[in-house]
């Protein structure tokens, strides 16, 4: 640990000459007692640190010497594609890694582009979790990364939940880990089943749903990649047929020019484009009759009662009553005068 922290005071050093004792301190997190300590190791291994008193004082190297750390580690190089992810970085137990990386790079560019590189990391930031939700971490994602890094077969044990108000269940597989993305906050792996022909063996699983985790029996080499696998592209056909397979309804329904428009912003967007496929001409109105697929009566109640008056629901019959009753329960709700419907505040 004490050598790790060496390497990188002195590649801080290396790249922001002038830095004190506090800065220092607050950037390894350590006292100011231990930077002086550190800062006599590393003299004594021959990096000739110099430190300058007074208000425009600080660590800094000798003139014209450059630290010979600044080649990067494979890891190393591997965590910059995902800079711009911290929390990723964190479950998958990369921070550290990251941190270094970036810190020999930057000790190797020449001040304006250094410069330029500080400033992108001020204005850009991706934030993946969703919303409203505190993502956790699983415990097992940082092992099931490394066995990602190394194509590492490997035995796991996932839980299933349960259907139709049944108990989960665990199955065990043996896998190949070939990704892992990170969707709205949770994490997936994307693995191929090397006895399974169906499909290609390809499968998805949540990792938070994995219990187990650990060497497959006799797969003591790695195993071989399959090169014209994608993650990306994999995930992206993936996740539109698995938005399509969760549509068995359709609602026939008619929007005005605003309920188009809004559409997308409550409706999946594998639904919205069949149904925008199915749209007819508007009418001399100015509507438009579509044909939406949904996951059942319940969602489409949900999505299209955010639409308000710029959607009438036509057929199922069923569906349509519903928003009949939900449309008088709310018009009794909102007549005018003091405490209609017995909610609101009572009359003098």
């Amino acid at each position: 640990m004490r050598a790790a922290r060496l390497i990188r005071m002195a590649l801080l050093i290396q790249s922001n000459p002038g830095l004190t004792a506090a800065a220092l301190a607050r950037e390894l997190e350590i006292s100011e007692r231990t930077v002086i300590r550190d800062a006599q190791a590393l003299q004594e291994a021959g990096v000739p640190v110099r430190s300058a008193r007074g208000r425009a004082g600080g660590y800094s190297l000798a003139a014209g010497y450059r630290t010979r750390l600044t080649t990067l580690r494979p890891g190393e190089a591997e965590t910059l594609f995902l800079s711009g992810l911290p929390s990723a970085l964190r479950d998958l137990g990369l921070s550290d890694a990251a941190r270094t990386a970036r810190l020999k790079l930057t000790a190797t560019l020449l001040p304006s582009v250094r410069r330029a590189a500080e400033s992108s990391v001020r204005r850009f930031h991706l934030d993946a979790p969703a919303w409203f939700r505190e993502p956790s971490t699983p415990a097992l994602l940082p092992e099931l990364a490394r066995a990602v890094w190394a194509d590492r077969t490997v035995a796991l044990s996932y839980t299933r939940p349960g259907r139709d108000g049944g108990p989960p269940s665990t199955v065990v597989r043996v896998v190949e880990p070939y990704g892992l993305v990170l969707k709205a906050g949770t994490w997936y792996a994307v693995a191929r089943v090397p006895e399974e022909r169906e499909d290609g063996g390809w499968r998805t699983y949540r990792v938070d749903r994995v219990t187990a985790l650990g060497p497959a029996p006799g797969a003591e080499e790695p195993f071989v990649r399959d090169p014209d696998f994608e993650l990306a592209a994999h995930w992206d056909a993936r996740s539109a047929a698995f938005a399509r397979t969760l549509l068995r309804t359709t609602v026939t329904v008619r929007l005005t020019d605003r309920g188009l428009w809004r559409l997308p912003a409550v409706v999946d967007g594998a639904a919205v484009a069949d149904a925008l496929a199915s749209a007819g001409a508007p009418d001399a109105a100015g509507l438009v009759t579509l044909d939406l697929p949904a996951e059942s009566e319940d969602v489409a109640f949900d999505q299209l009662a955010r639409l308000g008056a710029d959607a009438e629901v036509l057929a199922p019959a069923g569906l349509r009553a519903r928003f009949r009753e939900r449309a008088g329960a709310l018009a009794a709700l909102y007549r005018p005068g003091p405490g209609a419907a017995g909610v609101g505040p009572a009359a003098d």
